[in-house]
């Protein structure tokens, strides 16, 4: 399978990305470095040996630019989640149906993906999510109504986010 990534600069900031021939397999949130980006991505980098491309995720660039400026809603480009258990595909699936301006708790998470029980498993799909903010993590939070676990940029980034959604806190 041919895999290529790029790291390119948005309004918040940079993003590296990997994709496949069948979608976006890996993203970094907005990080205020390439080297930050490319952190982010290291591992995916070191396992799947993709060719560098700056012209691949141009689209997907223009998107991002768009929602980070409120003028659009998040991009929802095909993905590539080869590898992840049927679990975290059911759990990162709830997660994509969680319009924008909503949020949603780890246990309705966990109750859409068919294991109302599994709440701290459905935590940790969000916390391995492969594809941040196109898979919107930041819209879940904890049963307390207060902002848990993002990885990155941190707790700020998922305000910032569910701000520019529009999500009242």
């Amino acid at each position: 399978m041919r895999t290529w990534y790029d790291v390119f600069s948005t309004k918040w900031g940079w993003i590296g990305a990997i994709a496949s021939d069948e979608g976006l397999r890996h993203m970094s949130l907005p990080e205020q470095s390439t080297d930050l980006a490319i952190r982010h991505l290291a591992k995916p980098l070191e396992r799947e040996n993709p060719q560098e491309s700056k012209k691949a995720f141009d689209e997907l660039q223009l998107q991002l630019d768009a929602y980070f400026s409120g003028q659009a809603e998040m991009p929802q480009p095909r993905l590539d989640l080869e590898g992840a258990t049927k679990f975290f595909r059911n759990v990162w699936d709830a997660c994509r149906s969680i319009p924008a301006g909503e949020t949603q708790t780890y246990l309705w998470l966990a109750e859409k993906a068919g294991s109302p029980k599994a709440v701290r498993a459905a935590g940790q799909a969000m916390a391995r999510n492969r594809v941040p903010l196109i898979i919107p993590c930041h819209r879940v939070i904890g049963r307390d109504g207060g902002l848990h676990g993002f990885a990155g940029p941190g707790i700020g980034m998922k305000a910032r986010l569910l701000e520019l959604e529009g999500v009242e806190r």
